[in-house]
């Protein structure tokens, strides 16, 4: 028994050692990507990566080797974008592309050659280069704040970095104290840039907008593009059939804004003297026209804040001859929030909310 207990451990012994060793052979060959990047067309985008070879590969690595990066079927290279990558002898294959167009969103792997032996495709993983004109907004944080005359405020807008030599410009608007930027890296070595702007709250402030915009420098002779959050603006309220309507005929309301991100719900309101009360939901809405439902109005509502229209009259013969516009009565404070980065500041307990806003030129 002792020595079927030996050779049984010999053998398991030699097995675990064999396949560390076969193991550590085929993992020694690895390499390091985000999943995703994300570009504005037209712009430069920095792909974080660095890899791994084998210990006896490793005097391969010397000035004469090249970086290639080929999409997933092999149809395309971006040799063509001025690639600029790092020094691969530290095995640091982080690229930079230049000019990036939307024809090019595809899945890429990173491809070494420095002749034979070292010549290695890193596949998988892939890393998907995603070049859109929808690219995110700036964000702003704290989405909401009470605060007092005297007081500090601390704002902090971010806005992701896809081009680490070009990236985003931020903006305040106005400049209201110190301003302190950053350039961060995410988890995935992917970076964003932070601006903090730390002022003293005044009652010169009361309800002053304050927006944070972030400029992105373009490369294929475009405008550089701006990006902005901001709440819904602009609401108008339409009503078909348009003119005159009899009481009880129906009638289709749209309520419409400028938004973004887009809006996520409506709501109606009828407006009677000093009462306002919700008579319903929706961008588009059928009603029967009544007495009691001829000044109405909509809200829009987004992640950042709400806007609101003016009120809307209905024409019903016999009651008012024209259909026209009167102007809502003022917010509440608590209501008022307005388009791009708003802050409402006052003496006592006001809410501020600020918005980032950008707008592509």
């Amino acid at each position: 028994t002792h020595c079927v207990e030996l050779l049984l451990f010999v053998f398991i012994f030699f097995f675990l050692c064999l396949f560390s060793f076969s193991g550590s052979n085929c993992n020694s060959f690895k390499v390091n990507l985000p999943q995703t990047v994300k570009v504005m067309t037209g712009s430069c985008v920095t792909v974080p990566c660095s890899f791994d070879v084998q210990d006896k590969y490793e005097q391969n690595l010397n000035d004469n080797c090249e970086a290639i990066w080929r999409s997933r079927n092999n149809v395309r290279q971006l040799t063509d974008r001025n690639p600029q990558t790092g020094d691969l002898t530290k095995k640091n294959c982080t690229t930079t592309f230049s000019n990036m167009q939307t024809g090019l969103t595809k899945d890429y792997y990173f491809r070494i050659d420095c002749q034979s032996p070292l010549i290695w495709s890193f596949k998988p993983p892939y890393v998907k280069i995603e070049v859109t004109d929808n690219f995110p907004s700036p964000t702003l944080t704290p989405s909401t704040l009470k605060i007092k005359e005297g007081e500090s405020v601390s704002l902090t807008c971010s806005a992701p970095a896809p081009c680490l030599p070009h990236p985003p410009t931020l903006i305040w608007t106005p400049k209201l104290g110190e301003i302190q930027e950053t350039l961060q890296e995410n988890q995935d070595k992917t970076k964003f840039k932070t601006s903090v702007m730390n002022f003293t709250a005044s009652h010169l402030h009361h309800e002053q907008n304050i927006s944070c915009t972030a400029v992105y420098k373009k490369q294929d002779g475009g405008s550089d593009s701006q990006k902005t959050t901001n709440s819904p603006k602009n609401v108008t309220v339409s009503v078909s059939p348009s003119g005159s309507v009899l009481e009880n005929s129906n009638v289709t309301l749209t309520c419409s804004s400028d938004a973004n991100p887009a809006e996520q719900n409506y709501t109606w309101y009828r407006a009677d003297g000093g009462q306002e009360t919700v008579f319903g939901n929706g961008k588009i809405l059928n009603i029967k026209v009544s007495s009691d439902m001829r000044n109405l109005f909509c809200k829009a509502v987004n992640e950042i804040g709400e806007g609101r229209s003016n009120l809307r009259h209905i024409d019903v013969p016999n009651s008012i001859k024209d259909v026209h516009y009167v102007n809502s009565a003022a917010l509440t404070e608590a209501e008022n929030h307005q388009a791009n980065t708003s802050t409402n500041l006052s003496y006592e307990n006001v809410e501020e909310t600020r918005e980032c806003s950008g707008k592509t030129n």
